[in-house]
């Protein structure tokens, strides 16, 4: 496990439980742009706040898998981690992760509306505190194109029209929602007909056409380098590092918001810490979630606060000096034709479908 050491403190801290913890402690989340977000918005002040020394572990990708073996092993080395919302019902489900009283350990926004009203529907499992709105969508190179600039997801399957590699990411979801409706099902339809073996080949078909033609990615910074380099004419990723790469970069890179997949992002905490650990992780996640931090947030990255009263303390990027409104995967500019991600669908059937998808890699 590689750990970067973000932040320097040397005392103990107590927090707001009472409960006197050691200097150091682990969060995990994804790398690259986004958790340099997270260092500015929250960890960055948390430890000037408390003199606690955050760990980034940049293993999101892979937290099922790591949890699950951490409590087979009984040695859970994680105190808080980021995960998408489907992951986060999982890990609540098996026991992996605490259940979270919103009312109590969160936060309420500035006018006093309970923590629980301001998250909302956000609030998909009892483990789960989101932080973000974001979205899976495509990025493209706009010198490699020609005179007709994609505007439909289907031209990642149309290879005549624009040759070249793409990149997708190594894992089934969205890439088998995308493949369905490239070949002709109704995106109401799209989970009823992926919840069949049938269904589940032919979008497994369709990307066959192209699988020749794809970089695989398993990490979310993969797809900008590729595009920034000019080795693939366009790619998935989430559209916040498309923001850096064609806002902070000035990469020649546009976005295709067409059918753009909406997501949850957001923490759990491990179940099985000790006390004075799980104290210490609620009193971060108190801290990092209340309204003004996941304002904060969107001053450095364009992923979407989950709390409504964020929405209107989102203002300029702090650096850039641009509006970041426009820049979120909720702009209605942007967000004409989504697709909403389904969490309970993806809790229940991704065991079964990743094997198939990765025996299908393997061919």
């Amino acid at each position: 496990m590689k750990l970067t050491k973000t932040l320097l403190a040397t005392a103990a801290v107590t927090v707001s439980a009472g409960a006197v913890v050691a200097d150091d402690m682990t969060i995990v989340s994804w790398g690259g742009a986004y958790s340099k977000s997270q260092l500015l918005a929250y960890h960055e002040p948390y430890t000037a706040k408390t003199g606690v020394n955050i760990l980034n572990d940049d293993s999101s990708a892979e937290a099922v898998a790591k949890l699950r073996a951490m409590n087979e092993a009984g040695n859970i080395t994680w105190d808080v981690v980021d995960v998408v919302a489907s992951d986060a019902i999982r890990l609540c489900d098996e026991g992996l992760a605490m259940e979270i009283d919103a009312d109590t350990q969160l936060a309420p926004a500035p006018d006093g509306t309970s923590a629980s009203e301001d998250f909302g529907d956000l609030l998909v499992s009892e483990c789960f505190i989101p932080q973000i709105v974001y979205s899976t969508t495509f990025g493209y190179r706009t010198d490699l194109v020609g005179d007709t600039p994609p505007t439909d997801i289907c031209a990642v399957f149309d290879l005549d029209m624009y040759p070249g590699k793409r990149s997708l990411e190594k894992r089934p979801i969205n890439n088998m929602e995308w493949a369905l409706l490239c070949d002709g099902v109704a995106k109401g339809d799209v989970y009823d007909v992926l919840g069949t073996p049938e269904g589940q080949d032919q979008a497994l078909a369709k990307l066959e056409t192209i699988k020749d033609s794809v970089v695989w990615w398993s990490a979310g910074a993969d797809t900008p380098q590729l595009l920034a380099d000019g080795e693939v004419i366009m790619g998935s990723t989430y559209n916040g590092r498309l923001f850096s790469v064609i806002e902070e970069q000035n990469q020649p890179v546009a976005m295709l918001w067409d059918a753009q997949v909406f997501d949850l992002d957001g923490w759990i905490i491990p179940a099985g810490l000790s006390d004075e650990r799980k104290a210490r992780a609620l009193d971060y996640i108190m801290f990092a979630t209340d309204t003004q931090r996941l304002a904060d947030q969107a001053k450095y990255i364009s992923y979407g606060p989950a709390r409504k009263s964020s929405a209107p303390l989102v203002g300029q990027h702090a650096e850039l000096g641009i509006d970041m409104a426009p820049h979120m995967p909720t702009d209605p500019n942007n967000a004409q034709n989504t697709f909403l991600y389904n969490y309970e669908f993806w809790a229940d059937y991704r065991d079964d479908i990743d094997a198939k998808f990765q025996a299908w890699l393997a061919q």
